[in-house]
């Protein structure tokens, strides 16, 4: 009987030491929570933020990450700026006019500075092509979509059609409603992000009973852009039978992933370099990544500063810096 009671005794002493063992352990590696704002839970984009969480939660100590369905860039930046957010999806456009305090930030412009960039979204210009509208100057008065209400492709394609002095009547609503005006000849069309160069899956759906023309930019339309809002980038597209077009040019920004204004810099550090040295999660979520050098991405499109732990990675592996990512 003694020896049973010796060796509950032990048991029991063991256990205890086990636990103050763990105590310790937890408080002298304490875990760092992150959220991380993605957009709606249905987009590609959400996808991608779940392969960036993995990434964080699976090969750095100390970190957890999780995503947040939120409403997109705008969003984003007005949960970073109140604390309730850490990270989140922006466009570089909008990341720009937050940072610098231009158009509607400048009452309240937010610091959130840019980690990296990891996708193009050029900004097909769209219209039935039974409208007979060829050229975007034919949009004047047209009733016409400039994106889903609230996204950066409304903003943006508003800001580009000021400048253009192209007035159409502007058509507003969701994705869906925008799509549904078109389908019933309520609308000629709408300005829409291309999905690798071509048209996404919303409007090819369109074109399978409407079908559809781009309106390219001329040359003097791109001087104009280029000079008065260099925070919107001019990519050269392909065209094709779909598009009912040949090689044209149209307007685009970035998508990418921005810091909250107090991100640690050791922790923005660690996740970008995860980040740049992952060679499958991304690719696995987001299909579009594969042969995209991600670093180099951002430093060809960086529209405003870089966090000082994101700068800290890209100096290391060699990259020039392009001087808006040093502007304070």
């Amino acid at each position: 009987m003694k020896a049973n009671k010796l060796l509950v005794s032990l048991i029991l002493a063991c256990l205890l030491v086990a636990g103050l063992a763990a105590e310790g352990s937890q408080e002298g590696g304490k875990t760092t929570r992150l959220a991380l704002g993605a957009t709606n839970a249905t987009s590609s984009h959400y996808a991608y933020f779940t392969a960036i969480a993995k990434i964080v939660n699976d090969e750095i100590p100390g970190l957890q990450a999780s995503v947040v369905e939120t409403g997109a860039t705008v969003d984003n930046l007005e949960r970073m700026q109140r604390g309730q957010l850490d990270m989140g999806l922006i466009t570089s456009s909008t990341l720009n006019h937050a940072y610098f305090g231009k158009h509607g930030f400048a009452e309240k412009p937010i610091k959130s500075k840019l980690l990296w960039m990891y996708a193009l979204a050029p900004q097909n210009i769209t219209v039935r092509r039974d409208s007979g509208v060829t050229d975007l100057s034919q949009l004047d008065g047209k009733r016409f979509g400039p994106g889903m209400r609230g996204s950066s492709t409304e903003a943006t394609s508003e800001m580009v059609f000021d400048l253009l002095n192209v007035e159409p009547d502007w058509v507003r609503g969701s994705n869906d409603e925008l799509a549904a005006a078109i389908k019933d000849n309520r609308s000629i069309g709408f300005v829409k992000s291309a999905v690798n160069y071509h048209y996404d899956p919303l409007t090819q759906d369109i074109a399978t009973f409407t079908p559809l023309r781009v309106l390219g930019l001329s040359d003097d339309q791109v001087s104009l852009i280029k000079k008065n809002l260099p925070e919107v980038g001019i990519v050269d597209m392909p065209g094709g039978k779909a598009e009912d077009s040949g090689p044209y040019r149209t307007h685009a920004f970035l998508i990418g992933v921005s810091a909250a204004p107090d991100l640690d810099e050791e922790i923005a550090y660690k996740i970008v370099k995860a980040i740049m040295e992952d060679d499958s999660v991304q690719k696995a979520s987001f299909p579009g990544l594969e042969g995209v050098d991600l670093a180099q991405l951002t430093m060809d499109y960086a529209s405003a500063p870089i966090h000082a732990g994101a700068l800290r990675y890209y100096k290391e592996a060699g990259y020039e810096i392009p001087a808006i990512a040093l502007e304070e």
